[in-house]
């Protein structure tokens, strides 16, 4: 059964505690995406792809949806108007309020599914905290570090598509087309040298702000995006992420003494 945390009465909450049930909760972004995709991007990605593993979950799954964080840590864009960000420290003490409060009700699994690179270092530490203190089961999901489905992306894609490039705007035209500003769809090339051991991501990466990489803010090639790609993709991701939710059910933590 799924349920939206907001759409229940206290009550109801109450009622339908157990062991077995999973929180899961979108860390989102609003943030500037190039001239061709809106700022709510990361957002509307996070739930799309939330909504599509939900509608692909056994009924036997019991899902609770929390309310998305959708303003989070977007300081590598905040040269671009638009982006907002409450940084990183901000971030993790709303998710770490919001864990304490699925904690208080005897709740005992959460599921992080972020769709925001920004978001990657301070949800790590925010998980650790969480578990450290609260005893939940902390699952962290980044799609963009799930291996991709074959022959969508190029190699070079691959390697330099990290912002409003192919895979997000093909996301977005398959999620929400009329968002997306086709008359505006280009190539974006990024600065960095695919060759290279050091790059934007990887195990030798360096701090980097949007404009780094490119003028505009955003990397890859978006005029290739279709509505096709974003199915496959969107298919793809959220069948991942419905694996993970069912997992995390079936998932026996280990236990800390006491509990």
């Amino acid at each position: 059964m799924i349920n939206h945390w907001q759409d229940l009465t206290s009550t109801e909450l109450a009622e339908r505690v157990h062991d077995r049930l999973v929180c899961v909760m979108v860390l989102g972004a609003i943030e500037q995406h190039g001239p061709h995709l809106p700022l709510s991007t990361d957002l509307d990605i996070g739930q799309g792809l939330l909504a599509a593993a939900l509608a692909r979950l056994d009924n036997k799954v019991d899902v609770l949806v929390l309310p998305p964080l959708a303003v989070s840590a977007s300081d590598e864009h905040l040269s671009f108007p638009g982006s907002l960000s409450i940084g990183a420290e901000a971030a993790a003490r709303q998710v770490i309020a919001v864990a304490e409060a699925v904690s208080r009700i005897g709740l005992k699994r959460l599921v992080l599914f972020n769709s925001h690179g920004g978001n990657i270092g301070w949800m790590d530490q925010a998980a650790l905290d969480i578990r450290r203190r609260l005893g939940l089961l902390v699952v962290k999901v980044n799609y963009m570090q799930m291996p991709p489905p074959a022959d969508v992306l190029s190699a070079r894609e691959l390697a330099v598509g990290l912002h409003g490039g192919q895979a997000e705007t093909a996301m977005m035209l398959h999620l929400h087309p009329a968002k997306v500003r086709r008359d505006r769809l280009d190539d974006f090339p990024s600065s960095a040298d695919i060759d290279s051991l050091l790059s934007p991501t990887g195990p030798a990466s360096f701090a980097w702000l949007a404009e780094d990489l490119n003028a505009e803010g955003v990397t890859g090639n978006a005029a290739a995006a279709t509505h096709e790609q974003g199915k496959l993709l969107v298919d793809h991701y959220a069948t991942s992420l419905a694996r993970a939710l069912t997992e995390t059910a079936a998932f026996d933590k280990p236990r800390r003494e006491g509990q």
